[in-house]
């Protein structure tokens, strides 16, 4: 019998409950790279994994309007495999980067951002977005997002939107956020090799009961392309001891970093969606956990 997402354990996004292992849908509309370079993928198996992930328990789906390759959208399969969508299924999706028709990276105003939400809602069939992340460019690092997240909150008050969060963000991001309207989630790469800063951010945001939603736990470095690099002897060792493989290992680890913290590994391999499910239930003792952290 297929393990569940429910072996990882619950957390509230807002009021949302959802299993702590979820689903990113970036992988899922072409093979190789993740943005416009790789291979439209094959429409009927990326709905097979979608429909396959919602039964084996996923009810967290990270997407945005912006994953799209020649022939495919993430949220337009998402709204063909899943409506009506269960209760319980929560959408995150997010903005301020877009793309055009022809792929090209645009970055939103603030009065642009309800046209993001609206596309994203368009695609989706819905009438409102359950979580939406403010994804930060690289460019405001050190910068305020004051004007960008009170376009948001003043677009959830309007009733498009139920709860906000943001993504790619550093602590002083979330306090200023949490000036303005209730975070409920922050966004960020995190994994095996996180440098010390991101792990007191992730303590920071369990202490604010925040849900810490990791992106790239099992590519790493390799990020939008995926896993590009040899396996560290210690990640190995452990999988070996485990009867896992290294990927298993990796999100196991991510996910016990914290009751608050979430996984949305993606994928458009439906073999591989099983095993990433299956690491859910998975245990790390505290010296593997610790000879994790220390690489």
């Amino acid at each position: 019998m297929a393990t569940t997402a429910e072996a990882a354990g619950i957390w509230k996004i807002g009021d949302l409950t959802v299993n702590r292992l979820g689903f990113g849908a970036m992988r899922l509309t072409q093979y190789g790279a993740a943005f416009g370079d790789g291979i439209p993928s094959d429409r009927d198996r990326a709905i097979a994994v979608l429909r396959r992930a919602v039964d084996l328990g996923v009810n967290h789906i990270d997407t945005a309007a912006f994953y799209f390759s020649a022939l495919r959208s993430a949220n337009e399969l998402i709204n063909r495999a899943l409506a009506p969508y269960p209760d319980d299924l929560v959408i995150t999706t997010k903005v301020w980067p877009g793309r055009n028709p022809s792929g090209e990276w645009w970055w939103a105003t603030p009065e642009q951002l309800r046209g993001q939400v609206e596309e994203n809602l368009r695609q989706l069939g819905r009438d409102h977005l359950d979580v939406v992340n403010l994804r930060i460019p690289p460019s405001r690092k050190t910068g305020s997002i004051a004007e960008h997240f009170g376009a948001l909150s003043a677009l959830r008050d309007a009733g498009l939107i139920r709860h906000l969060g943001i993504s790619n963000a550093t602590p002083d991001h979330l306090a200023e956020a949490q000036a303005i309207a209730s975070v409920v989630c922050v966004q960020n790469p995190y994994g095996v090799g996180a440098p010390p800063d991101s792990h007191a951010f992730l303590r920071t945001c369990g202490e604010q009961q925040v849900a810490f939603v990791p992106f790239f736990a099992i590519a790493g470095t390799g990020r939008e392309s995926g896993s590009n690099a040899s396996d560290h002897e210690t990640v190995l060792s452990i999988a070996r001891a485990h009867d896992a493989t290294p990927a298993q290992i990796r999100l196991a680890w991510t996910l016990q970093r914290g009751p608050h913290v979430l996984a949305i590994p993606g994928t458009g391999n439906p073999d591989h969606l099983d095993a990433n499910i299956a690491a859910g239930s998975l245990r790390l003792s505290d010296d593997e956990m610790i000879r994790l952290e220390s690489l």
